[in-house]
């Protein structure tokens, strides 16, 4: 049986994953292990506008995914910790290996196909 506090932990979680199922702030993460960056740097490099990036931002702080720092009129964001872009490599790692599966199956499909 589960435990409360284990169920909280499983709650908290979800959330977390829900905030990271929008390949915008995919991207963002993305950006943000190359070091600290304002909404205007982030916009430019995305392609993006920065309200709308300002928005995801604002969803990653909530979070608590992303922290800020001020300089003059200017908010610097970074990752909270080097792990969020970890597990971001392990959830593309799984994708990977998924698509190479996906790839040998097709594969063997297109082979069988060929013989009838």
């Amino acid at each position: 049986m589960i435990e409360e506090s284990e169920m909280q932990l499983f709650k908290l979680q979800a959330e977390i994953c829900k905030t990271l199922a929008e390949p915008k702030r995919l991207a963002i993460i993305h950006h943000l292990r190359e070091g600290e960056m304002s909404v205007g740097q982030l916009a430019s490099n995305l392609g993006l506008p920065q309200a709308n990036v300002s928005q995801h931002l604002s969803m990653l702080r909530e979070r608590g995914l992303v922290a800020t720092r001020r300089e003059g009129t200017t908010i610097h964001y970074s990752l909270m910790s080097p792990k969020i872009g970890e597990a971001c490599d392990l959830v593309q790692g799984v994708l990977i290996e998924q698509l190479a599966n996906n790839r040998v199956l097709a594969s063997s499909l297109v082979q069988l196909n060929r013989k009838t």
